[in-house]
């Protein structure tokens, strides 16, 4: 980064937020943050907005700022309890980024870095995504994610402040939530899967690599505008990964082979077959854009990022 910037980050007490917040801190940017609640404003900079909706005021927290980073996000929860999902992810991903937004340009914001998901290009790919194609949300929370992309390019047409977009697959970490976080348990405590045959192919990204990737679109003269798929580099298969974090751990993955079709049937049965899907599909990104757009390459393998996970719990 060339010179120190005031820059807003969202969704700082968050798995994403707060390695990037750490990383802003470290390089010397001025970090400005945002809470909904005064028990979230961890940091000595924060704003305590209240809600996180299309009726919020920003105003306050985006004057004088340089750089919006926006992570906050209403995000995928394994057990949904609203009666109206797609409604709740609206309001919080699409009406709230767009207040955000408008505001921010209002005020004078030259940059706005929005985290979105690869779920606007689809739940599966029979070959990689890429930054071309044509959206095909499945979710709830894709679709909120797309539509509030769409918003972004509006207004950076029509204001003139600068929109970034980054597409992210599974985020891994330490403290990672969801579906990784719930693998990494299961092999942690060497309970047996009947994953080992599994012969998918899907992208991963550790939170370390797309950290560093958003702070590369703060000021990078080449990221205006622009929208960028993410990845570590090595696409592996569910049962390659369950592996890789059995050696990152130490503690062999103990995995066991049952037909496919078996497995499907019980996740029906019980209700997960969204996670069945997560298990057994395909899921490959195509970041060779990124990487030539900004001369980008991750500064960690696959092996290293999971790696880093067990070592930072054990510290």
């Amino acid at each position: 980064m060339s010179k120190p910037q005031k820059i807003l980050l969202t969704g700082s007490t968050g798995f994403i937020g707060r390695k990037l917040c750490e990383r802003l801190v470290q390089s010397e940017q001025v970090c400005l943050t945002l809470a909904l609640r005064h028990s979230d404003a961890e940091h000595p900079n924060a704003h305590v907005l209240g809600e996180f909706t299309g009726e919020a005021e920003w105003s306050a927290a985006v004057t004088g700022v340089d750089v919006v980073i926006h992570c906050a996000a209403r995000a995928h929860v394994l057990k949904e309890h609203v009666a109206n999902p797609l409604g709740s992810f609206r309001e919080t991903n699409t009406a709230g980024t767009l207040a955000l937004a408008r505001q921010a340009a209002a005020q004078g914001v030259k940059r706005f870095i929005f985290l979105s998901s690869i779920g606007v290009n689809g739940k599966a790919s029979t070959q990689p995504f890429t930054a071309n194609d044509t959206p095909a949300p499945a979710e709830p929370y894709a679709v909120s994610k797309l539509e509030a992309e769409q918003g972004l390019w509006e207004i950076q047409r029509e204001t003139g402040m600068e929109v970034v977009v980054i597409r992210a697959p599974l985020v891994y970490g330490p403290d990672a939530p969801g579906n990784f976080g719930l693998l990494m348990g299961i092999v942690t405590k060497g309970l047996p899967l009947p994953l080992a045959g599994i012969s998918n192919s899907r992208s991963f990204v550790s939170v370390w690599n797309l950290v560093d990737l958003i702070a590369t679109c703060i000021d990078h003269p080449k990221a205006e505008g622009q929208l960028f798929l993410v990845r570590d580099g090595q696409d592996v298969s569910t049962s390659e990964l369950l592996r890789e974090i059995g050696k990152a751990q130490g503690t062999p993955a103990r995995l066991f082979w049952l037909p496919a079709p078996l497995l499907k049937a019980g996740a029906i049965l019980l209700r997960k077959h969204s996670m069945y899907e997560r298990l057994f599909d395909s899921l490959q990104v195509d970041d060779t854009g990124t990487r030539q757009q900004l001369d980008w390459t991750p500064p960690m393998r696959l092996e290293e990022g999971l790696a880093r996970c067990f070592n930072q719990l054990l510290i």
